[in-house]
């Protein structure tokens, strides 16, 4: 008999063919064999910049269709406080990559976090006023001598001075009423007053739950607008591990474009995925709306001439410039937007066909109505 360390004999054709023949017998007869173990993922953490909702949901689209695990990566979804705080928390290594408001990118790179945004996948953070929808506010130079309802701590407040003088708003007549964000739209519905300052992507679809018509006036219109998602990690990681950082961004954007080409799916596995929004009351209904308005974003020239996760560099330096006027503290320093920004990952997994993007725009050409 051969001991341990005598090496085995390559098994002859004949032994070969009557194993596969066995296993082919097996399988017929309905018998499962053991396969071998497939290579361990990588476990990642990934932080939203709010509560989970329609407008993030494509993360959560390419968890549940196996875009990340297909790329060997294991990812946890949390939520957000904000996107400032999602920013510090991915600067501070808590988590690995983050879904930010560029806004919130931004204000923490001046504050000297290692941040790099890796794509853009939205294209407008859609700050502006929401308006009722029979209000006689029709232009932003009727907003003279109104009543303005502003939650001081909210992401568009600082930029409200940049579009009163982009739009050549006499501010001295307008009286800017501070409130807690969670009577904002009550108090636009309910008359306390004329307008509010809002992220349309929030206050929107709480507006239409409430089946209130309204406007939105888009502060974009004025050319006072921020980039919305971005997907984002540290500069380290950047650096060390490109692959990674590809493949965290390819899955995501993967998810956009599923949601994007069948939003209803996009919903359905939502509500799979966090299963407490579908039995909150108006969980799916908002879910759907805030997709829609977030699909709404994804329309841009960047998107359509180049890709979704394009950035285009001159814009994002504007808004560099915009951030440190209006929203940075004064000892901040100016981040560069050159090492800010990367378009290195932008790749053939975001682009749509021209037919594609017609029945995207008419997907959201409801909220495109509301959003001017």
């Amino acid at each position: 008999m051969p001991n341990d360390t005598t090496p085995p004999r390559n098994p002859s054709r004949r032994t070969l063919l009557k194993a596969g023949s066995a296993l082919a017998l097996g399988a017929a007869a309905g018998f499962r064999f053991p396969t071998p173990a497939l290579a361990q993922t990588r476990a990642l953490k990934l932080t939203l910049p709010w509560l989970a909702n329609g407008s993030t949901l494509f993360t959560y689209v390419a968890k549940h269709q196996g875009f990340f695990r297909q790329r060997g990566l294991d990812v946890s979804i949390s939520r957000g406080f904000g996107s400032v705080a999602a920013a510090q928390a991915v600067g501070a290594g808590e988590f690995d990559f983050g879904f930010v408001f560029a806004g919130g990118v931004i204000l923490g790179a001046a504050r000297g976090l290692p941040l790099v945004a890796m794509g853009t996948l939205g294209y407008d953070a859609t700050m502006g006023i929401a308006l009722k929808a029979d209000s006689p506010i029709k232009t932003p130079k009727d907003l003279a001598g109104k009543k303005i309802g502003i939650v001081p701590t909210s992401a568009e407040a600082p930029y409200w001075p940049a579009f009163a003088r982009k739009a050549g708003i006499d501010t001295s007549s307008i009286t800017m009423v501070q409130m807690d964000n969670r009577v904002l739209e009550q108090s636009l519905i309910n008359n306390q007053v004329d307008a509010i300052t809002a992220i349309a992507t929030s206050s929107v679809p709480v507006m239409m739950a409430l089946k209130q018509p309204c406007r939105f006036m888009l502060w974009s219109k004025d050319d006072v607008s921020l980039y919305a998602g971005q997907v984002v990690t540290r500069a380290e990681t950047l650096a060390t591990d490109k692959g990674l950082c590809k493949a965290v961004t390819d899955a995501l954007v993967e998810g956009l474009v599923f949601a994007l080409k069948d939003p209803e799916a996009g919903v359905d596995i939502f509500l799979k995925e966090v299963p407490e929004v579908g039995i909150a009351k108006g969980g799916k209904e908002n879910a759907t709306i805030s997709q829609g308005l977030m699909h709404y974003t994804v329309i841009s020239p960047e998107a359509e001439q180049h890709a979704i996760g394009y950035t285009d560099l001159t814009k994002a330096a504007g808004m560099v410039d915009m951030v440190m006027e209006f929203g940075a503290p004064k000892d901040a320093k100016r981040p560069d937007p050159a090492t800010l920004f990367t378009n290195e990952f932008v790749s053939d997994v975001g682009k749509l066909t021209p037919a594609q993007w017609a029945t995207v725009k008419k997907n959201v050409a409801e909220y495109a109505a509301i959003l001017g």
